[in-house]
Formats: structure tokens, C-alpha cells, sequence
């Protein structure tokens, strides 16, 4: 029961008409990490009712025996109603936090502040964990200001920035991680310890209206927050979409084969378009071929994560398809 088998796929769901903006989970079909259904009936497995009530970019990390589940706090369908304006500089600046010990049962949601009072917003987090210090390395995008602006009013671009918790209640001081000079978000990590070659491997996305806009791309470099991270690949999907984002990675546990995932949302419905490669420090994804990703449409911006045996089994009976 304790061999690699399957795959968890975290997620939201994009939904204008209801109330998509909470966690769900998708269970691969067997040990296939290209067939998906679904978990708890197509219903969500955990919601907030903190903050803005809605989350939005959800990502799953291990630690030391437990779980963490951390999400945006942003509600964009039957929210406030501001817009994207007005959430990119009056956003909230809290994650949205569960934690676990066998990814059944679920803590109630608590709110982590990680982004400064001259940050706009804190989205799209993810994690590393650091076997070695007990602490976990979280990254997210945000738009920063003068400090002379409270009011936020100035131009600003995103940001990633990072800071390092132990417990998810505390978070070290937010610093400037990746300044492309334009808006960067959406960045995933591969640790060192995880990559054949033993670097950092980072996916990101770039804003795609900016002049020489890497839109989605690939790097990597010596350590997380390195200077010499260097770009391997840029404007994957570029020749299909006009607009790609949310970048997630995973490694196949049979064939050792890479996979990107990047959401698609020129088009409806939205959801995820499928790339992959043998070789991770070649930078070269090719698509996978149209109708091998078997995904419900509209699962956005998630996580997938391999599971054991056990607890595939667990998952799949506490929350059926």
C-alpha cells in the first residue's frame, strides 16, 4: 500500500453562474496521470467563508507528517464586484490556509498575512519544503508601490515574492524573489532535490502584453532565490493561445516522463492543455496530443500531486467520483 500509485489534482473551478471559487479535488483514473474524474460527486471538498469568501489557485504541500492547503483570498464571481483594477491594488494580502495529517480530514481554514501594506495583493502561493531547516519556502505574486502611495494609485507590475514559515500562522518578511521589470506570476517550483539534474527549475508566467514577453516560461538556476537562473524555454503555447497561465509540474512515477499543465483561458471552456518531456533540463515540452488529457473542462489552476496506493484508496472512498 505504500508503492507510488495515482495522483491528486487540486483545484478551483471556473464558473461565471455559480460558486466555482472553492477547493476541489480531481482523482486520476488508476494510475494514469492523463485521466481525471472528478472527487466528491463534482462537489467542492473544502470552502472559506474568510476574507473575500472565495479561493482561487490552490496548492498542496508536505511536510513533516502533515498537510498543508494554501490558496488566493479572491472571490471574482458573486464577490465585490471591483474588478481587476481595484483587486490588484486593494486585494487582500492573506492566504487562505487548511491543514492535514492524511488529506481526508481538514482543519478549519485560518488566514496567513505573507504580502507588506505596499503590496496590492498575495496570489497564486506554493510551497517547498525544506527537510533540513523544518521550513517551508512559499512563493506568490504581487504588485508592489511606493511607499510614499498608500493609496496604491501608481502604476505597478506583479512580482514574486517569498517568504519562509514553519506552521503557516507566522511568516518570516516578504522579499522580491523574480523582477522581470514587467508583471510575472503563477510561479511553480521543482525543487533541487526533486530534478534529475539537481537544480531549481522554476515555471512562470510572464505578462503577455508586455513588448518581448516571455508569456510562459522555463528556468533554472543553482537555488531558489539564485542569480543565475537561466531561461530554457518561452512562449510555450504562444503558436495555440493567445493566453496561457498557472504553469504545474509532475514527474509520471511508471515512466519517469515530465509533465507541464497550463491553463488555457482565451477560450471557453477553460481549463488545462497538456505538455511533456523526457528529458526536464532540456527545456524541450512537446504537446500531448489532443484528447490524451481526459480532464472535466473548467479545472483550473491547481496542483497535481502522486499519491500512494493507500492513499489513492482512502481518497477515492471518502470522496467518490
Amino acid at each position: 500500500m505504500d508503492e507510488q500509485y495515482g495522483y491528486l489534482l487540486v483545484h478551483h473551478v471556473e464558473d461565471p453562474d455559480g460558486y466555482g471559487e472553492q477547493i476541489y479535488f480531481s482523482l486520476s483514473q488508476g494510475d494514469d496521470p492523463l485521466r481525471w474524474r472528478r472527487a466528491n460527486g463534482g462537489r467542492p471538498v473544502l470552502r472559506s467563508d474568510l476574507g473575500t469568501t472565495g479561493v482561487r489557485d490552490p496548492y498542496l504541500v508536505a511536510g513533516d507528517g502533515e498537510w498543508f492547503l494554501l490558496a488566493t483570498d479572491l472571490r471574482i464571481y458573486g464577490g465585490d464586484d471591483a474588478g481587476w483594477d481595484a483587486w490588484t491594488r486593494h486585494g487582500s494580502r492573506d492566504l487562505v490556509v487548511w491543514r492535514s495529517t492524511d488529506l481526508v480530514h481538514w482543519s478549519e481554514p485560518w488566514l496567513l498575512e505573507v504580502a507588506p501594506p505596499r503590496a496590492g495583493m498575495a496570489w497564486a502561493p506554493e510551497a517547498t519544503y525544506d527537510p533540513s531547516t523544518g521550513e517551508f519556502a512559499v512563493t506568490f505574486s504581487s504588485s508592489l508601490y511606493p511607499d510614499d502611495d498608500p493609496a496604491h494609485t501608481t502604476a505597478a507590475y506583479s512580482r514574486v515574492l517569498v517568504v519562509r514559515t514553519r506552521d503557516f500562522r507566522t511568516a518570516s518578511p516578504a522579499r522580491v524573489l523574480i523582477d522581470r521589470g514587467t508583471g510575472v506570476i503563477d510561479t511553480t517550483v521543482v525543487p533541487a532535490s526533486l530534478s534529475p539534474d539537481g537544480r531549481v527549475h522554476r515555471f512562470s508566467k510572464q505578462d503577455a502584453d508586455a513588448p518581448d514577453s516571455l508569456k510562459a516560461f522555463h528556468e533554472v538556476g543553482s537555488a531558489l532565490d539564485a542569480d543565475d537562473f537561466e531561461v530554457l524555454a518561452s512562449r510555450l503555447l504562444d503558436h495555440r493561445f493567445d493566453h496561457v497561465e498557472a504553469p504545474l509540474v509532475f514527474r509520471d512515477h511508471r515512466t519517469g516522463t515530465w509533465y507541464l499543465w497550463l491553463d488555457q483561458y482565451s477560450v471557453r471552456p477553460q481549463g488545462y492543455v497538456a505538455l511533456r518531456t523526457d528529458d526536464l533540463a532540456s527545456g524541450d515540452w512537446q504537446e500531448v496530443p489532443d484528447g490524451a488529457l481526459v480532464l472535466p473542462p473548467n479545472t483550473k489552476h491547481g496542483v497535481v500531486v502522486p499519491l500512494t496506493r493507500a492513499q489513492h484508496t482512502a481518497l477515492s472512498a471518502a470522496y467518490p467520483a
